[in-house]
């Protein structure tokens, strides 16, 4: 009797001990930061109108941007920001398509714009250098010309940066298009693309909410961001050594100028959503890969010592080194069944666990649509897809397994911007199976 007691409590520890794995390093911070935002949420800021707008200037890298490279122009152009203060530099990094048809059709269209193209060598990260020094603006503001701006979002970003003198820098709000969305007809890519709208809606505006609260904003985002002229012309630029540009900015203005980055939740722009699983996968790779080049960087003496004190190294934990138990813990399972562990004790703590994400997803929802309040539209699109937080702990699973594959990718392959697509590393992992289990009969019929 005392031996079988030993052997239960003995497994229930050593499963339990994995199960507090995700508890303990993804939900609880995860409730508590969750409850924060709430309070911050719920006593938000007025800001002020200045007696004069200043002059910004808007950079928008350009490769083979032929199909939307038109609306991105009209966005700005229709912005309630005044026109005749906005400077727009195109930096064209050697389009094959017919991306400076657009623009010509663009300058015809908006003739009271201020605008320009400019040709610059290949890559995002040269081109936004090239069109620094091409800006006169109080403020520069680069955006992806594969999207487009909702109308109040320059307004509000320069309004930010004009009521807080210590701001250096923001980044706005990334959505996938909510009309794109409705209009796919596949039902597996519609879910896709809910899943993706969800995760993005609570990554900006709940998570990097919280990460502003204490200058700790781990990455400003490529495809909308602003600055301090004078700022950024401190920096050392845009990496063009990395594809992870946008973080290494971020590094360099928050920690090697210490000054102020945060997000402007009310500066929303809106990008073309999740196309395929595959662009996904390489996609989620790719951001795994710019995020771990920069933290090479940027990182030297990291101490454990420091896990309290220094959100970097917290943030390294959770998102590299916690990668490997998390895949362990999901896919053990299925050894500890031969173990004679109780499927009925590790299908609870399944549920348990599942909920408890729920109960996160949840609580996020709350805070993302008080954040929405003045997006009428946009909050009851959002409000419409209550049921994704059931969908969503096992799309950030998927997303936790593609960017453990990204940290592996990284240490075999050469940095390029867009890694192997699913369908080929897939037929490559089930060819190496193949063989092996053609030399393990070879061998045993020997």
């Amino acid at each position: 009797m005392f031996y079988w007691l030993s052997l239960t409590l003995f497994k229930m520890g050593f499963w339990l001990t994995w199960a507090l794995i995700p508890i303990v390093v993804e939900i609880v911070p995860a409730f508590v930061s969750g409850i924060q935002l709430l309070i911050k949420t719920l006593h938000k800021k007025q800001l002020e109108m200045p007696d004069k707008m200043p002059f910004i200037s808007l950079m928008v890298p350009v490769y083979n941007s032929e199909e939307t490279l038109f609306n991105c122009i009209r966005s700005i152009h229709d912005s309630t920001y005044p026109t005749e203060l906005v400077q727009v530099i195109l930096a064209d990094n050697q389009s094959t398509d017919d991306s400076f048809g657009a623009f010509a059709h663009a300058q015809n269209e908006f003739s009271d714009m201020n605008m320009q193209l400019i040709h610059t060598e290949r890559g995002k990260a040269s081109a936004l250098n090239a069109a620094i020094y091409a800006s006169i603006g109080t403020y520069i503001i680069n955006i992806d010309s594969d999207g487009t701006l909702e109308k109040h979002a320059l307004m509000n970003m320069v309004l930010e940066f004009e009521n807080d003198y210590d701001m250096a820098a923001l980044t706005g709000t990334v959505l996938p298009k909510r009309t794109l969305i409705k209009a796919k007809k596949s039902w597996h890519l519609k879910l896709l693309q809910h899943n993706e709208y969800f995760e993005y809606a609570q990554a900006f505006l709940s998570g990097r909410t919280i990460e502003s609260k204490n200058n700790q904003l781990f990455t400003m985002s490529g495809a909308f961001s602003a600055f301090r002229k004078e700022a950024l012309l401190n920096t050392f630029m845009y990496n063009t050594g990395t594809i992870g540009e946008d973080t290494d900015m971020t590094f360099q203005i928050r920690d090697k100028l210490k000054r102020k980055v945060a997000i402007c939740p009310s500066a929303i722009f809106y990008i073309e959503p999740i196309p395929s699983l595959g662009n996904l996968y390489t996609q989620r790779q790719r951001w795994q890969r710019g995020e771990i080049e920069v933290l090479h960087s940027h990182t030297q003496n990291i101490s454990l010592r420091n896990f309290f004190k220094d959100f970097l190294i917290r943030r390294m934990m959770i998102d590299h080194t916690f990668l490997f138990p998390k895949m362990i813990w999901m896919f053990a399972s299925i050894a500890l069944l031969f173990f004679r562990y109780s499927p009925l004790m590790m299908g609870m703590s399944y549920v348990a666990i599942y909920l408890l994400y729920i109960l996160v997803s949840l609580l996020n929802f709350v805070c993302v649509r008080l954040l929405l309040h003045d997006f009428p539209e946009e909050n009851k699109f959002y409000g419409h897809q209550w049921w994704v937080v059931f969908t969503q702990p096992i799309y950030n699973f998927i997303c936790s397994f593609i960017r453990l594959v990204g940290t592996i990718n990284g240490m075999t392959e050469v940095s390029q911007w867009n890694s192997e697509r699913f369908n080929k590393e897939a037929d490559s992992v089930g060819s190496v199976i193949s063989n092996d289990f053609k030399n393990l009969k070879k061998r045993r019929g020997k």
